[in-house]
């Protein structure tokens, strides 16, 4: 392909700023469509951000010969579905975080990639910012020696009744749509940075259950990871905190330091080491997808490797159906 001519099924508020106009700004990538379901919004989708078409029919959108590449931003309920038929038309995936709904729903979208011989990149977008590179780097450096363990908080506040009450909120929380709640939302980033810090993970376990009783999914997760390499991770995920107390931060912890940083919240790096502290800053992403959209450009036109591979998004949804499986 000498340009990718993308089109993307559910431009709603995560293609608003943290994707869509980058597909734009990349070398080689022009959007050429979207699609969305409610004609109002779709067209103004298009007119605002200069998309030449738009559709509500995801099948006119996969089959426009304009289009060679497909950008899935659904619910996850619908990624496996999308994934299927973009992929039977011959044309290269990337889709949204988390990869689908639960691991046997990925193993067959990962299963279908390689039967079909097609390509398929997850947005598991922070392993491509440079914030998080820095941190495999120095990970990698043993920065901070021989590292023995890692330590996940996540804390927020409950959704109120009018999150509730909002279409644009109240959909993460349906577990028919979103596979779980907050969790399945939010760590999927997460989870899929300590497997690029840390490797291949050797075995897992967790405890998920709804406490507050406010809607149908788990708001209350924890969990546990050995990797391969030896490094162990232990994650806290609470969606029932006052304001006043949430929380967003990960230790990497080695024989001769750490390491301190968030994951949604834009704050510099700590490396403590021996008492001393050095802060690494970056500065804030206008686009937080960009740099990993140009690496799926550069994989789809055969000129870099896939980012972030069907394979790893399997490994992400595993983990998260361990942490989350009721006995």
């Amino acid at each position: 392909m000498k340009k990718i001519r993308w089109g993307i099924i559910g431009c709603g508020d995560v293609t608003e700023l943290k994707s869509g106009p980058a597909f734009n700004k990349v070398n080689n990538s022009e959007l050429v469509a979207v699609m969305r379901r409610d004609a109002g919004k779709a067209e103004d989708y298009a007119r605002r951000h200069n998309v030449p078409k738009w559709y509500t029919d995801a099948n006119d959108l996969i089959n426009d010969p304009d289009i060679n590449a497909v950008y899935i931003a659904t619910p996850p309920s619908s990624h496996e579905e999308y994934t299927m038929a973009v992929l039977n038309a011959g044309k290269p995936v990337y889709v949204e975080k988390p990869m689908t709904i639960q691991a046997a729903s990925a193993e067959r979208m990962m299963n279908a990639v390689a039967g079909q011989k097609g390509k398929l990149a997850v947005a598991h977008y922070r392993r491509a910012q440079p914030l998080f590179k820095k941190i495999k780097q120095l990970v990698a450096d043993k920065a901070i020696g021989n590292t023995r363990f890692a330590r996940l908080t996540l804390y927020k506040k409950s959704y109120t009744q009018e999150d509730l009450d909002f279409e644009k909120t109240a959909w993460r929380v349906d577990p028919a749509l979103a596979g779980g709640g907050l969790f399945h939302d939010l760590s999927p980033h997460q989870l899929d940075l300590m497997i690029y810090f840390f490797g291949e993970p050797e075995r897992a376990s967790g405890i998920a259950n709804n406490q507050a009783g406010l809607y149908a999914a788990d708001d209350m997760v924890t969990g546990n990871i050995l990797f391969k390499s030896g490094v162990q991770f232990s994650g806290i995920w609470c969606f029932n905190v006052p304001a006043t107390d949430e929380e967003d931060s990960c230790e990497i912890v080695g024989d001769k330091g750490k390491i301190i940083f968030s994951f949604f919240e834009h704050r510099p790096v700590k490396v403590i080491i021996d008492g001393t502290t050095e802060t690494i800053s970056f500065d804030p992403l206008q686009h937080v997808q960009q740099p990993m959209i140009e690496q799926v450009v550069n994989y789809f036109r055969d000129e870099g490797p896939n980012p972030n591979s069907a394979e790893e998004g399997v490994k992400v949804m595993s983990l998260i159906d361990k942490f989350t499986v009721k006995e």
